[in-house]
């Protein structure tokens, strides 16, 4: 290729770079201070363009006085989601943050299109940039390089202001030592508030500035989100020289990808991420983080096995859901099997982050790589019900192990954000490899043959092989098996004194995990009849953390409660009303501050209340 089009390209890396940077320095600054892993990130990205284009558009203020004022409401929106929300739940596992900010990305699905409509908008040009200026005669946009020139700046006045004023001293003192900063009198809810407000400000400002150079659509703050978390995470979390760094690293990596591997370009970022934690664990210039995933999770309370009160009401549950295909007619069946598919593969992500304190962000792979594994064997390979079903949890388990192998020197958010690159790199590839997975036309034709083809028939199936799966995950994080994780969890370095081998034993748990969640996903692709790439997206993986998180992280049943809750809501909300996400979004941020606990969680604090000392 020529050098002119190298350098056309190299530019518009930096510009897109620039555009990354805005919202990935935005959510490292949250996180370095306040720890939230802030999922409505996007969000805010979301609602910045949408408000500049308001504001230019049809209010006529024009461009630049849209850019300047849109950024700003977006930053007094961040600032009433920490006092309103976040604020209220800082004493809860960081995790639930997590949970509630979705909820947030939930209530804005339905809330910006009744606003601004469903159809895609165009906003006006940059007066003033919508021109081309000749490199080596090839034509390069004006605004490009506005935006290539724009990314510095922000950069030396976020180091001023972090470096030069003594609201950024005590950020950065913060972002080292929270507790020790509080303890030298500095009121800690407005630093978190002011942070939150110019991390929301960077992202509305990313919003705005992308108006000019594409469609704003509402479903715009899923891509954004993921590719701010690699560059985040990448550059280190919480260093925002490191997201600048980052930021150019893949937006060069991105434009020459599409130059030179055009088939290839989504699985560019999952790819650079995982190799850039593997050699370095705490990014490129991040540092390196407290045990492993403590922060996130923390110690759990003493896990026993049911009473005779408990082993009495799971007895019941169980006789319950055996005789349920007796009177629930073929609907209600395809909800208890998909409840039953959807709490085996939280159980297994419990398994892996209430006992083993390790979190994950890509659950969604494992159960994506057994619906695909099944879905090939049928589909591709004509195999029979009972085989196909067994490359489900083979092709989970060996996406567990290789993933379990990977993160052997990586702990906390970075461990999760390895787990968030490994489901990204399925994704891509479950999109791009369309001989073998049929692309975005996914694999249809995945029907249980005919001898499990009544509804009855097919439930009993799916209740043989999950609960005999869900009592042996439980055996398992009861067992020694459980003990050594819990160990790990919470003392890592007594534990490992004391003979455990934690890179062999995470890496086993995460085989356990893959398969378990493989074997839900092979069920699912049964059950709905057909595999997409949607199955492997972010969404499935959020999913996943928020039923164990409102059932309970530390409470063995929750998992199960968490998935026929959120499901249970999900389908009744969803057939009486279109703004179904609208209102489990509302549900789901009030569950979280009633039950920071979770709904499992919280009953069985109260039976612990109720027994004799």
């Amino acid at each position: 290729m020529s050098v002119d089009f190298l350098i056309v390209q190299f530019l518009g890396g930096l510009a897109s770079a620039s555009s990354l940077f805005l919202v990935a320095a935005g959510l490292s600054i949250i996180f370095g201070v306040t720890r939230v892993v802030n999922f409505a990130h996007g969000t805010l990205f979301m609602i910045g363009a949408y408000l500049a284009y308001t504001l230019a558009e049809t209010l006529g203020l024009g461009f630049w006085p849209a850019l300047l004022l849109a950024p700003l409401a977006v930053g007094g929106l961040g600032a009433l989601i920490e006092i309103g929300l976040l604020r209220r739940i800082y004493r809860a596992p960081e995790l639930f943050q997590l949970v509630a900010t979705f909820a947030l990305v939930l209530i804005a699905s339905d809330v910006v299109p009744m606003i601004w409509g469903p159809e895609d908008l165009l906003g006006p040009r940059a007066p003033g940039l919508g021109g081309a200026v000749s490199v080596m005669g090839r034509a390069v946009p004006e605004y490009d390089l506005f935006l290539i020139a724009l990314g510095p700046l922000v950069l030396g006045a976020l180091w001023l202001v972090f470096t030069r004023t003594r609201w950024g001293l005590l950020v950065r003192a913060a972002t080292e030592d929270r507790e020790m900063v509080a303890a030298l009198g500095t009121d800690q809810r407005w630093l978190f508030t002011g942070v939150f407000a110019l991390g929301a400000l960077l992202a509305g400002l990313g919003g705005a500035l992308a108006l000019p150079r594409e469609a704003i659509g509402h479903g715009m703050d899923a891509g954004v989100i993921v590719q701010a978390f690699v560059v985040v995470v990448v550059g280190g979390m919480g260093s925002v020289p490191g997201a600048y760094l980052a930021a150019v690293l893949l937006g060069l990596v991105n434009a020459f990808g599409v130059a030179f591997f055009p088939q290839g370009t989504l699985v560019t970022m999952g790819l650079v991420m995982g190799a850039v934690l593997i050699v370095r664990p705490r990014g490129l210039l991040g540092r390196i983080e407290s045990e492993g995933g403590v922060s996130a999770v923390g110690p759990g309370p003493r896990l026993r096995p049911a009473s005779g009160k408990g082993r009495l009401l799971w007895g019941l549950g169980v006789v319950l859901v055996l005789a349920a295909p007796r009177f629930l007619d073929a609907y209600g069946l395809s909800l208890l099997c998909e409840a039953l598919i959807l709490a085996l593969s939280a159980s297994a992500l419990q398994l892996l982050m209430g006992t083993g304190g390790m979190v994950s962000f890509g659950h969604g792979a494992f159960f994506g790589l057994g619906a695909y594994g099944t879905a090939v064997a049928v589909v591709q390979g004509g195999l029979s019900l009972p085989i196909a079903l067994a490359c489900a949890p083979l092709a989970g388990g060996l996406g567990g192990l290789l993933v379990g192998w990977l993160i052997s020197r990586l702990s906390g958010v970075y461990l999760a954000m390895l787990t968030l690159a490994f489901a990204e790199i399925i994704h891509a590839l479950a999109i791009q490899a369309v001989g073998v997975t049929g692309g975005d036309n996914g694999l249809i034709g995945v029907w249980p043959p005919p001898w499990a083809g009544d509804p009855a028939v097919f439930a009993w199936l799916v209740m043989a092989i999950c609960l005999p799966a869900l009592f042996g995950l439980r055996a398992l994080a009861l067992g020694e098996f459980g003990r050594r994780l819990r160990a790990l969890r919470d003392a890592r370095s007594r534990a490992e004194a004391s003979g455990i081998a934690a890179a062999r034993l995470h890496a086993l748990t995460f085989a356990i995990v893959g398969a378990g969640a493989g074997l839900a996903g092979g069920l699912f692709a049964f059950l709905k009849g057909s595999v997409f790439p949607a199955i492997t997206a972010i969404p499935t993986s959020v999913d996943a953390l928020v039923m164990v998180l409102l059932g309970g992280l530390h409470a063995l049943a929750g998992p199960l409660v968490g998935a026929f809750l959120y499901l249970g809501l999900e389908s009744v909300v969803a057939a009486r009303t279109d703004l179904w996400q609208l209102v489990v979004g509302l549900v789901v941020l009030g569950l979280v501050l009633v039950f920071p606990q979770g709904v499992a969680g919280a009953a069985g604090r109260l039976a612990r209340r109720g027994r004799p000392q």
